[in-house]
């Protein structure tokens, strides 16, 4: 019951106009030196995600000032199908592929929030399959593009509540915040309101991310 409460209050969210919401001016550049590629989590609206993925984008701004800084919204439903998590996750695979190919040069900081979380785990090769709005890896990013992945910013990512973590290469690079009672990311978590408040954590993830580009 929490935890369609918490998509529900999303849900609700995604019907805030587009003109109420402070969007981030992200660059188009093709190759900039770093690209934040974000996923948004389910019914979030905002341009890369209002919760998360926006402020995370405006911090970074402030923290990468000597960077070049470009943006991309990852494509996928972020709704309750059974194949949303999965359409993601192709994705995102796809298009750090090409960018990498595009761009020899570019970085990349991957940002994921409650089912964009879950995108971001499978395309690092750590399946959510069994998670709130989880599926099955349908793709991973290949050895040749890991080293361009200067930091995984995670916010209330599902495989929390099934005592999974990111592990492997990725570790080091990675930061996931489960605010205490959120019922997305902790077992047993009574807190539904805990799952909307990340954007506090914007600047913190961003201090994070600059000290691996």
């Amino acid at each position: 019951m929490r935890i369609r409460s918490c998509l529900a209050a999303l849900s609700l969210l995604g019907g805030v106009s587009v003109a109420t919401l402070t969007a981030p001016s992200a660059s188009a550049a093709p190759c900039s030196d770093i690209e934040v590629v974000a996923a948004r989590g389910t019914f979030e609206p905002g341009t890369l995600g209002f919760i998360v993925g926006d402020p995370v984008y405006s911090a970074l701004q402030k923290k990468l000032t000597g960077k070049s800084l470009s943006s991309y919204k990852v494509n996928y439903p972020a709704d309750l199908s059974p194949t949303s998590a999965a359409q993601g996750n192709a994705d995102l695979v796809n298009h750090v592929n090409g960018q990498a190919s595009a761009c020899p040069s570019q970085r990349f900081i991957l940002v994921g929030y409650s089912q964009g979380a879950n995108v971001v785990d499978n395309s690092i090769g750590i399946s959510s399959a069994g998670a709130v709005v989880g599926s099955p890896i349908v793709a991973t990013l290949p050895a040749s593009v890991e080293p361009k992945v200067a930091a995984v910013l995670l916010f209330g990512n599902p495989i929390r509540a099934l005592g999974k973590s990111v592990t492997g290469v990725y570790q080091s690079r990675t930061i996931d915040f489960c605010a205490k009672g959120d019922p997305i990311c902790e077992s047993g978590g009574n807190d539904v309101g805990a799952h909307l408040g990340y954007s506090a954590d914007a600047d913190a993830a961003a201090t994070f991310a600059a000290g691996k580009v």
